[in-house]
């Protein structure tokens, strides 16, 4: 399955947040949406990093509650892995455990269209396992 088939199935809008909002603010639009990372965007089109709950979490650790009111931009990811909606699902799991991000953000001329979530490629990991399965039940029952 292409990136862009996932997109159509789950919607293409993407959260964003802005490298100088405080990571307060990130918490509460991280709460609001249900959603475990956002894509910084200073502009909502283009991708200047991503932040995710583990990064949060990680900061707090390190650099105590304090974190809280400094701004996004300080605990984000710069270095973004990224994709084009012709990628398959496929391509992007290597990529995912390899790199260990669970968000890739969907890039078509450098603007941003979607986000691909481990969620997503494992809720399409999932249906192929499924139709498989019913494919050899069929064939050994001689059904349909």
């Amino acid at each position: 399955m292409r990136v862009t088939e996932a997109l159509r199935r789950k919607g293409g809008s993407v959260v964003t947040i802005s490298q100088d909002r405080s990571v307060r603010e990130l918490l509460a639009v991280l709460a609001e949406h249900r959603i475990g990372a956002v894509v910084v965007s200073d502009d909502g089109v283009t991708v200047d990093g991503i932040v995710s709950e583990r990064d949060v979490v990680r900061r707090l650790h390190s650099d105590g509650d304090g974190v809280l009111d400094g701004p996004v931009g300080a605990i984000m990811t710069a270095a973004v892995h990224t994709c084009g909606p012709d990628a398959t699902l496929d391509e992007l799991m290597p990529v995912m455990t390899e790199h260990r991000v669970r968000h890739v953000p969907v890039l078509v001329d450098a603007r941003l269209t979607g986000i691909v979530s481990i969620g997503d490629v494992v809720k399409h990991r999932i249906a192929e396992v499924q139709a498989e399965r019913d494919q050899l039940t069929a064939y050994i029952t001689g059904g349909p």
